[in-house]
C-alpha cells in the first residue's frame, strides 16, 4: 500500500499534474471546438494558418493558465478548478472578441485562412491568459 509521501516526489508530482493537465488540455480543445463554427483540425489538415495560429493561441493560454494555477495551488483539486475556471474566461473573452468586431465574422474571417484575424486571436488567447493566471488565488 502507498502511503501519502510517494506523492511528495517531485518526479511523481510532476508527472501526476503532467497527466491532469493534458486531460484537461485536451478536454478543453473539445469544448473550444464545439464553441467555434470552423473544425479546427480539419483545417489545420488543410494548411490553414490562421486556424492554427487561433488554436496554438489557445493551446499556450490554456497552458499558461494551468502553469500559474499549478504555481499557486497547493492540492490537485484546487489546481483543476482554479485552471478550468481561468479557462471559462478565456471562452468568455473569445466571445468578447467576437462581439467587439461587428464589422465581420471572426469564426468566418479564421475560417478563411485571414491570418491578420488568426493572429489577433493567438495574442488575445495568449495575453489574456497571462492576466487570468496572475489573478487566479
Amino acid at each position: 500500500m502507498l502511503n501519502s509521501s510517494f506523492w511528495r516526489y517531485p518526479i511523481i508530482e510532476t508527472a501526476g499534474y503532467f497527466s491532469v493537465v493534458v486531460l484537461c488540455l485536451v478536454v478543453s480543445m473539445a469544448l473550444f471546438e464545439v464553441v467555434t463554427k470552423y473544425k479546427n483540425w480539419e483545417e489545420i489538415k488543410k494548411g490553414n494558418v490562421a486556424v492554427a495560429l487561433a488554436t496554438g493561441g489557445k493551446i499556450l493560454g490554456i497552458c499558461n493558465i494551468f502553469r500559474y494555477s499549478i504555481a499557486r495551488h497547493s492540492t490537485l483539486s484546487e489546481m483543476i478548478g482554479w485552471g478550468l475556471f481561468g479557462f471559462t474566461l478565456l471562452i468568455v473573452a473569445y466571445f468578447l472578441f467576437e462581439f467587439m468586431t461587428p464589422r465581420f465574422n471572426v469564426d468566418q474571417e479564421i475560417a478563411n485562412d485571414n491570418r491578420s484575424v488568426g493572429f489577433i486571436s493567438f495574442t488575445i488567447s495568449v495575453g489574456l491568459s497571462f492576466v487570468i493566471g496572475a489573478s487566479i488565488a
